[in-house]
């Protein structure tokens, strides 16, 4: 009699990472990065001298297109390579409500961009000279000014840009929340 045995696979082996991967991590702490640029310049704007806004705008539709750009490869990078699952000390209902952030997050940081770009062309001004990005890539033209359209435009890219940092506010309390409160070590993870 023959018996077939299964090879025996250490338990580790058999587990799925829990970090991520190198390639993830930056792309995290470049989009954080990029955010920190982004955002407070966006906020501001309103608040700057009219001489001065022009290098406001630079700098925040920019940072805004790079984001677009890295949240792309980020999203092809995750759909190539998935995250590790959450471990199995995080309750699922944190678990969903992380997804869910996560997810938002994901779908603002490709919207976002695209709304301050049309809206930047309804207003009629589109990424070149004193604004092209980067300094000296000059985008296309993509439509005639319309007041109107700038507006509502200008209003979703608002409130995105809201919903942005209200996500953020939620994802940076979580990590505080499982690194000082639960101690799982969630946090190392990312980092």
């Amino acid at each position: 009699m023959t018996v077939v045995t299964e090879p025996v696979v250490p338990a580790s082996a058999r587990e799925a990472p829990l970090a991520y991967g190198t390639v993830a991590k930056w792309f995290h702490w470049v989009t954080a990065a990029l955010m920190a640029v982004a955002l407070p310049v966006g906020f501001v704007i309103q608040h700057i001298k009219d001489a001065d806004k022009m290098v406001f705008y630079a700098i925040h539709e920019s940072a805004g297109l790079t984001i677009l750009v890295v949240a792309l490869l980020r999203l092809a990078w995750r759909l190539l390579v998935p995250p590790p699952p959450l471990p199995d000390h995080v309750p699922r209902l944190l678990g969903r409500a992380a997804n869910g952030v996560h997810h938002a997050l994901y779908a603002l940081l490709i919207i976002q961009p695209i709304l301050g770009f049309l809206a930047t062309n309804a207003w009629g001004f589109p990424l070149q000279g004193d604004t092209a990005y980067l300094g000296f890539i000059e985008f296309p033209k993509f439509t005639e000014a319309n007041e109107p359209v700038a507006a509502g435009l200008s209003l979703m890219h608002t409130i995105g840009g809201w919903s942005i940092l209200v996500l953020l506010l939620l994802h940076v309390l979580a990590v505080v929340f499982h690194q000082a409160l639960r101690r799982d070590g969630t946090l190392l993870r990312m980092v």
